[in-house]
């Protein structure tokens, strides 16, 4: 198949194109119109269509003959465990929370929060709430209580489903206290909060509101699906906002189901059948869309890992799990793998593994730099993809389309625009530029299905944070540019460019620099206040394991080869060695954050960081340095 035929009829003939795709999943009411605008005038796709999307992704499968596949593989290094759950399984423990929760009175339109580990549970409870037509919202694990009380008061839930722990690495993380604070602290008031006690020692006060998930369960009739409407909201998805409020993304049922059984064909090359393991947290829309509802779709057998790439017990662990439970496809971040190549740079871990059953190999989550692709390349010998989408994108919006054709890889893009997506590159005015010059990454409407639909209760802030700033487009947030090939390369969110003497300059750029030193595992450069020419780069650099260079050595390396790769213009002048990074707990380096503070500006710590006290390191770090001189 011809990828550039594939992606244009899906640009020129967008309804033909998606009613074409929406044949590939049951529907119930198969829809009559594909296209068309909601009461707010945006774009919905499938209107009048109805369908069950946890009935497409456990009954189907069942009443096709596979109902002894295994759906689920658990595998938790943490607690030492592992669980073959199958589609026959996984129907009685879905069907039976279902049935507890229309014991509870919920229906169809309510919202649940699942606030969970990476336990099956998790999962179970995400389909259960589909089953019933209840709106589900995962709030990542092990969010602080404040925060999950912001989500409570937005989305209003009558039931919380948690879990008395959670694990982190060798840590329990009590979740019940967290969540009782939180109870305590919003303003909304659940019915009641379902406890799944892991039984592993942890113990927590029982309130007036509390239940016991294997108890309720275990009395349950089985519920049987709803059928609603392809536009009824499956999912609240919360992405940090610049208000300091989050924002709830919304997910429609019809455009998401057949979006991403496109997008596990098309874009990731699996076959029915085949084991796909997205290693992420069901907290993240990468948990939503790759390890529960794409996966079981298109009946794949999906990997629930509970564990980390390194220290569970070792950086051998992701490889263990590819080779034990034959992946064909994996996607990770490009953090993961470089936290695994600074712990073994040598790659001497793979080597102790078959994994000839890796088809590909997919990275996301923030831009892959190039070392690091190649470093993966080398050692796992197949195809390393790149790709790049959003939260609220829901699937992705770049990637070199396996399931079309594999074009060739060139690193430092996450390709070409996925079919569906028709991206552009347009300056301050909306004029679109030519390849090669940079400027802000937008999406021509219609968005293709399973695209946010809108934003919880805040139509006005949907509006205005996508859709105002350049009429007619989605825009990303992201600046990019695109080479003469089409190939887009996305140098990061608009802020991360940075202005030195009237030059534009992207840090990405000088990160792909930096990072490519062979003593350095990871690093971020971003912009800093600078007196005489607006701001200059800074580079905080961590070192591989072993290396033992001289600081100042290596920082006149990489002045060195930032004169050289970018020219003088870039004014590098300064890289630190640090011992670790500030990042989100999904492994995004939060290099606004090192802006605000070592500039001194006032700044919000965002809720998804991954260890606070790294916040009061990089204020020493910072503290005595007078970088403004420096100019």
């Amino acid at each position: 198949m011809n990828y550039k035929d594939f992606f244009n009829q899906s640009i020129q003939n967008p309804e033909e194109f998606w009613r074409l795709q929406a044949k590939d999943i049951e529907w119930n009411v198969f829809p009559s119109t594909i296209l068309s605008k909601d009461e707010n005038n945006y774009d919905s796709w499938y209107a009048d269509g109805k369908l069950n999307i946890s009935y497409l992704a456990i009954d189907k499968h069942i009443n096709d003959g596979f109902g002894n596949q295994t759906a689920i593989i658990y595998d938790s290094p943490v607690t030492n465990t592992k669980q073959f759950i199958s589609f026959l399984q996984l129907k009685d423990e879905v069907s039976k929370l279902a049935g507890a929760m229309l014991a509870l009175g919920l229906k169809k339109g309510d919202t649940v929060i699942v606030y969970m580990p990476m336990v099956p549970q998790a999962v179970y409870a995400m389909l259960a709430c589909a089953r019933i037509g209840v709106i589900h919202s995962v709030v990542f694990g092990g969010f602080a209580p404040h925060e999950l009380a912001i989500r409570i008061d937005d989305c209003q839930p009558k039931l919380i489903i948690t879990a008395s722990n959670g694990i982190e690495i060798q840590t329990q993380i009590p979740y019940k206290p967290l969540v009782d604070r939180a109870v305590d602290e919003a303003t909304h008031k659940p019915q009641h909060v379902l406890v799944f006690d892991r039984k592993q020692g942890v113990e927590f006060e029982k309130k007036p509101y509390d239940l016991d998930y294997s108890e309720l369960v275990s009395k349950a009739t089985p519920a049987e699906c709803v059928v609603v409407e392809s536009t009824h909201p499956l999912y609240i998805l919360y992405t940090s906002g610049t208000t300091g409020k989050p924002k709830g993304i919304i997910r429609d049922t019809g455009g998401y189901a057949v979006a991403l059984k496109f997008s596990m064909k098309y874009i990731y090359g699996v076959e029915q059948g085949d084991t796909y393991w997205a290693a992420s947290d069901v907290g993240w829309v990468v948990g939503h869309s790759y390890i529960v509802y794409a996966p079981l779709l298109n009946r794949n057998t999906t990997v629930l890992f509970e564990g980390k790439p390194i220290k569970t017990p070792d950086a051998s662990t992701f490889w263990r799990v590819i080779s034990e439970h034959n992946v064909k496809v994996m996607f990770t971040a490009p953090t993961a793998i470089r936290a695994i190549k600074k712990e073994d740079p040598e790659g001497e871990f793979m080597k102790q593994y078959d994994l000839s059953c890796l088809k590909y190999q997919f990275l996301a989550g923030e831009r892959c730099d190039i070392s690091t692709l190649h470093w993966l390349e080398e050692h796992l010998k197949v195809p390393v993809i790149d790709h790049f989408w959003q939260t609220e994108s829901g699937w992705p919006m770049l990637a070199n389309m396996a399931g079309v054709e594999l074009m060739p890889i060139k690193p430092g893009s996450a390709s070409l625009p996925v079919a569906g997506y028709n991206i552009q590159v347009l300056d301050h005015d909306g004029n679109q530029l030519p390849a090669g010059t940079e400027g802000f990454v937008v999406v021509k409407l219609p968005l293709p299905p399973g695209t946010l639909t809108n934003l919880w209760r805040n139509t006005p802030r949907f509006v205005a944070g996508y859709l105002e700033r350049f009429n007619g487009y989605y825009f990303t947030g992201d600046g990019g540019f695109q080479d003469p090939d089409g190939y887009l390369f996305v140098t990061g969110r608009v802020d991360d460019i940075i202005n030195v003497a009237g030059h534009r300059l992207s840090t990405a750029e000088m990160e792909e620099v930096v990072s490519a030193h062979p003593a350095v595992a990871e690093c971020a450069v971003f912009g800093v206040n600078c007196d005489l020419k607006g701001q200059r780069p800074l580079a905080l650099v961590v070192l591989k394991s072993g290396s033992n260079i001289n600081p100042k050595v290596l920082e006149a390396e990489l002045i060195e080869k930032i004169r050289d790769t970018i020219g003088p213009v870039a004014s590098f002048k300064e890289a630190l060695v640090v011992e670790r990074l500030p990042k989100t707990r999904s492994g995004k380096i939060l290099r606004k954050l090192l802006r605000n503070i070592a500039d001194k500006v006032e700044y919000k710590v965002p809720s998804t960081i991954d260890d606070m006290a790294i916040v009061d390191e990089m204020i020493d770090l910072f503290k005595d340095r007078d970088l403004i001189s420096m100019c």
